[in-house]
């Protein structure tokens, strides 16, 4: 009683799921982005096709059964999307089943208009994106039209995904055909896809910037999450040989061979400039 008349107390859904409390989005949510509107000199090639992997999948069970109220964190979609898009590329959006991509509303940075306007734009993709089956029997022998799969943040990005064999499958094409992967914050969990079927990590030695399970861990005390985590994603991929950049929720970006990664939303900008920059860089 007493946390949810000081703000703490996580938000009940309709659907018995809980979204942050009053104190975390105050603490954590801003209604405008840092994004720096640059005018790139655009793309021209043929690699101008990016995958978007999104989740369709909404609760994340928490250790003590209750759900937190996810999906894709939509600054950490759409802040790298304006950069790439300002950049030449055009974006193919994908979910697991072709269901409705889901986002984290009550992230949303409603009073930015870069935002408002790229969600707008694609908002009949977002409501009936691909099947990663079809994409994979229309687009695997089409590498050539590609430049680079990114996947989004927001806790939701580990539910299904990191399971999800057409996930691996689609990492280890994209590794193979020398296109970039693009991720950050939770969005690292999709990489867990490549283990399944005991299959090697693709990822071992990489270096990379992940969300730390430090700040998970802390976030139900001010009720951002409902509860602990059901596992500690840095933690499970530095297991696997993967060497972390980062211990904070920060800005933190990093590149290492053509996988681009980020720790957090905050570093949604740094991300897309870096990721536009190299793209354009490499593709020329």
């Amino acid at each position: 009683m007493l946390k949810k008349i000081l703000g703490f107390a996580p938000k009940l859904e309709s659907d018995g799921s809980y979204s942050p409390s009053k104190m975390a989005l105050k603490m954590g949510v801003s209604d405008k982005t840092d994004f720096e509107n640059i005018s790139y000199q655009k793309y021209q090639g043929e690699k101008s096709k990016i995958l978007v992997i999104f989740t369709e999948e909404k609760n994340l069970k928490m250790k003590n059964g209750k759900f937190f109220s996810t999906g894709n964190h939509p600054v950490e979609a759409l802040l790298p999307m304006l950069h790439l898009k300002n950049a030449g590329f055009k974006f193919e959006i994908a979910t697991p089943t072709g269901k409705p991509v889901v986002f984290e509303m009550w992230a949303f940075p409603e009073k930015d208009e870069h935002v408002k306007t790229l969600y707008n734009e694609l908002k009949s993709n977002l409501d009936k994106p691909l099947k990663l089956s079809d994409f994979i029997n229309s687009s695997f022998s089409h590498s050539d039209s590609y430049a680079a799969v990114f996947i989004p943040g927001g806790h939701g990005a580990m539910i299904g995904i990191p399971e999800d064999e057409n996930v691996g499958k689609i990492l280890r094409w994209s590794h193979e055909n020398n296109l970039f992967t693009i991720s950050l914050c939770h969005g690292p969990g999709a990489f867990l896809a490549t283990t399944l079927n005991n299959q090697k990590f693709l990822y071992e030695g990489y270096n990379m910037a992940v969300f730390p399970d430090s700040v998970d861990n802390k976030t139900p005390l001010f009720g951002y999450l409902p509860g602990k985590m059901p596992y500690g994603l840095s933690e499970k991929l530095k297991s696997l040989g993967v060497k972390l950049m980062n211990t904070k929720m920060d800005k933190t970006v990093c590149i290492d061979r053509r996988l681009i990664t980020g720790s957090s939303p905050l570093a949604s900008n740094e991300l897309g400039k870096l990721a536009a920059k190299t793209l354009l860089k490499e593709l020329k």
